[in-house]
């Protein structure tokens, strides 16, 4: 899967949450200032290229809806960060997160636990 820009997964999000909109329904969900027609519609036609999402026309309009789904994406994404950024180590992209976050004693805990709950 082609890696998004920020402007494209920021319209993503907000397709991913409508589940299917028109453009103008899409720059309504924009904070202000709302982004011009022509530029959503310019981003939609890409993220239409890049086969991400599908469309179902009525008359001269089209209706928009994502044909991956947010985890695929987080999926894909994230691997590609690990990949990138921690050579291919889990272990050091987490311990990573845990310094920068700055993890609490019973964050630390949960997330223990949620490794162990995952073998």
């Amino acid at each position: 899967m082609k890696k998004l820009t920020r402007k494209e997964e920021e319209l993503m999000k907000i397709l991913w949450k409508m589940e299917k909109a028109f453009v103008k329904d899409l720059v309504e969900k924009y904070p202000d200032p709302k982004p011009h027609y022509n530029t959503i519609s310019s981003l939609v036609r890409l993220l239409q290229d890049k086969g991400v999402i599908g469309f179902k026309q009525y008359g001269n309009t089209y209706q928009y809806f994502p044909l991956i789904s947010k985890e695929e994406y987080r999926r894909s994404f994230m691997s590609e960060v690990v990949s990138d950024y921690f050579d291919n180590s889990i272990k050091s992209a987490v311990a990573f997160f845990v310094k920068e976050k700055g993890l609490s004693e019973e964050e630390l805990d949960e997330l223990v636990k949620l490794i162990k709950d995952q073998k």
